[in-house]
């Protein structure tokens, strides 16, 4: 079972908030009080990591509603379910999980699905073998044994046979023990017991579905609960005499080592054996201990994984790792290295990673679309924003709102580790599709900030700004701007810039003059046949562009030859003809290798 999204109603200030999605991984940001640790704990309640208290009831509002909590409280998530989940339990692959608690009852797991529109026969598996003998005698059904599965088979096979109604409806034991673990790491103020304990529980578990110890587990769980049986028909009996209007009273203890881990002492020194109280140290070395269990659980979580793959025949259980404000009085060089560990965990099929964070880095360091940005409104309540524009321009401006949020408006000059200064519109506009296409993420995502300078001038005091206060920065120019005065080797030395490694002159290599050279004659005419078609039966192919190589200009030649021969609809300039061109690419090896190098170099600069 794999929790895709999360959505959430009357959980703190999450009066009603949907589809934060549980990625690889996700990043909440966001203000002090916007939600964030609120969306991290509804999480834990919808798995049955945590328990609700009356505390954590949103307040209502309106006319008469001040200082009164709202009466239900539920998490939903949207799930996927494996093939041996789906045949044990007759779901589909997507289905709907929440975990309701509504004022005065008990909480409870349900889904959303189709069930007999008869409410006798709602929740079939929770029945006891007398309630289902009944069923079977007034349905007149003939099962075919005596057993309670037998019985079970039965009802289930008729139930399925008449009217069916969509609702909520009580989940399955079988999918409630599916359900994904959670491994929470806090980084604000989180013991390094604390941490040890959470990492070990995950073995803990682990142990106990080993099949070599399950079988003695479960000998020493039968002999207690058999015990407590014995005790129970006594407590029973004695109820039953002095409280005789109860005809029926029965307990039914459950007894599971399953939370028998408590806790896990961690005890250090330094090299001369003098003991070292962590509750007294810094929280520098506190954070970095704590730190370095991260980096084992990630270890752990791999081996685990690969174990449970190899001795059971199913999918293994979920694992979501929570970090709340894992950077906390970490220094640049050990929050890289946080970066680092969620990458590795993000890595393994069945994990999933979620981040609440105000660090940049963090933010920077992932795509931008799994980036939820949580603020409260003016009431209070917290509202969800997630990237709905997946344009280079509207990535930036999604940045830009996270930005202004934490108090960073000149973020981009603080924090992104590298740049890429180009000379105009035309290297703007393409460069970010094509880059996403060779490299498979966004420029943002890769930490790398275009700027586009109008100029090679402008290029070139952009990139001396940068290096002055030690930027990472690359120039990106035209081969034929070497013929400029103001580009001369000697005066990009003085500038700062490495001439091997951090310029690069587009088509030089291959003997062109400008970008639009690295593109083949067949793809400027797949391109043209896509947007600028000519008159039918015409159609453009590679010779009407090869016929233009070598002349003086080759991209200001083919603009003028299809604003001349397009039926309708001509490019608008070349920056418009390039992007376009770029828009007709669907695999990496389309984009031009020389520009695929250089994407791979500046993504070394960036890390």
């Amino acid at each position: 079972m794999h929790l895709d999204s999360l959505s959430a109603c009357g959980f703190r200030s999450l009066t009603h908030v949907t589809d934060i999605p549980i990625s690889s991984p996700t990043i909440l940001a966001g203000r002090n009080d916007g939600g964030k640790s609120a969306v991290l704990t509804a999480l834990a309640f919808l798995v049955g990591a945590y328990r609700l208290t009356e505390e954590d009831r949103t307040y209502e509002q309106g006319d008469g509603a001040k200082g009164r909590r709202c009466s239900e409280t539920w998490v939903e998530g949207r799930f996927t379910l494996d093939a041996g989940e789906r045949d044990s339990s007759g779901l589909p692959a997507q289905v709907s999980i929440r975990r309701r608690a509504r004022s005065g009852d008990a909480t409870c797991w349900e889904y959303f699905g189709s069930q007999p529109a008869d409410s006798r026969l709602h929740g079939l598996d929770r029945l006891l073998k007398p309630a289902l003998a009944a069923l079977v005698a007034e349905f007149g059904l003939t099962p075919a044994g005596p057993l309670k599965e037998d019985l079970l088979a039965a009802v289930i096979d008729h139930a399925a046979t008449l009217p069916q109604a969509k609702e909520w409806q009580p989940l399955p034991k079988s999918l409630e023990a599916r359900l994904p673990r959670l491994l929470a790491f806090s980084g604000k103020d989180e013991s390094p017991d604390d941490a040890v304990r959470t990492a070990l529980s995950n073995c803990y578990e682990a142990h106990l579905e080993d099949e070599t110890l399950q079988g003695q587990v479960r000998e020493i769980e039968t002999a207690i609960t058999q015990r407590l049986e014995k005790e129970a028909d006594s407590l029973c009996s004695h109820i039953r005499q002095h409280c005789s209007e109860f005809v029926g009273v029965d307990v039914k203890p459950e007894v599971s080592f399953k939370g028998g881990f408590k806790r896990a002492p961690l005890h250090v020194s330094r090299a001369d054996g003098e003991p070292v109280d962590l509750t007294r140290s810094g929280q520098g070395s506190t954070r970095r201990i704590a730190l370095a269990v991260w980096e084992w659980t990630s270890d752990l979580l791999e081996s685990t994984e690969l174990s449970a793959t190899e001795e059971t025949d199913g999918e293994p259980t979920q694992t979501i790792v929570v970090y709340d404000e894992p950077d906390t009085h970490l220094d640049y060089r050990h929050q890289r290295t946080v970066m680092d560990i969620i990458r590795k965990q993000c890595a393994l099929p069945h994990v999933s990673v979620m981040v609440a964070t105000h660090s940049m880095n963090l933010i920077d360091g992932v795509d931008i679309a799994d980036v939820v940005h949580l603020k409260l409104n003016d009431h209070g309540r917290t509202v969800v924003e997630r990237l709905v524009n997946d344009t280079h321009d509207g990535i930036d401006f999604h940045l830009g709102q996270i930005a202004a949020a934490l108090g960073l408006r000149n973020s981009v000059l603080l924090h992104e580790r590298c740049f890429l200064a180009v000379e105009g519109e035309t290297e703007q506009q393409s460069l970010p599709l094509l880059f996403r296409l060779s490299q498979g993420l966004s420029l943002q995502a890769a930490g790398i900030a275009l700027w586009g300078c109008e100029n090679n001038e402008g290029a070139l005091h952009l990139a001396r700004y940068l290096v002055k206060h030690q930027r990472t920065v690359m120039l990106m120019i035209d081969a034929d701007s070497r013929s400029n005065k103001l580009l001369k080797d000697e005066r990009l030395r003085r500038a700062g810039l490495d001439l091997a490694t951090q310029v690069k002159y587009v088509g030089e290599a291959e003997g062109f003059n400008e970008l639009e050279e690295l593109f083949t004659d067949q793809q400027w005419a797949t391109a043209a046949n896509a947007h600028w078609p000519r008159p039918t039966p015409q159609t453009w192919t590679a010779g009407d562009f090869t016929a233009h190589r070598g002349g003086s200009k080759f991209s200001g030649d083919i603009l003028r030859m299809i604003k001349e021969q397009a039926a309708e609809d001509s490019p608008s300039g070349k920056p418009a003809m390039v992007y376009a061109l770029a828009t007709t690419l669907t695999a990496a090896q389309h984009v031009p290798q020389q520009l695929r190098d250089a994407f791979t170099q500046l993504q070394e600069l960036a890390h």
